[in-house]
């Protein structure tokens, strides 16, 4: 479950001030470590709202596609595979094989 906080502007100005407080009290080598955490959880700017070129070309080719082609049911594209919708829904609902714990041996 994803942890929810619900802020008043007074409550984030404190915790900026406190957050510049403590960057301000850091060594230089700590502050670049913070800066490339801080960065993991932030997406530069570029990414947030611009797609890359790859991503405007494959968007105008499937547009092109449909408009000469009727749209693949999802039922279809998953019976391709072997699945059902009830497997495609099951799978959601289960950790992916990487988030699973690992064992010794």
């Amino acid at each position: 479950m994803a942890f929810m906080s619900v802020y008043t502007d007074e409550g984030m100005h404190m915790d900026r001030e406190r957050a510049h407080h403590l960057l301000d009290r850091l060594a230089p080598a700590q502050l670049a470590a913070v800066v490339r955490v801080m960065e993991t959880m932030v997406p530069p700017e570029e990414d947030r709202d611009t797609l890359r070129n790859a991503e405007s070309k494959a968007i105008a080719e499937a547009d092109e596609w449909l408009k000469h082609h009727l749209p693949i049911p999802h039922e279809e594209v998953l019976a391709d595979f072997g699945l059902t919708q009830n497997d495609w829904e099951k799978m959601g609902e289960e950790p992916a094989p990487e988030a699973l714990p690992r064992r010794n041996g």
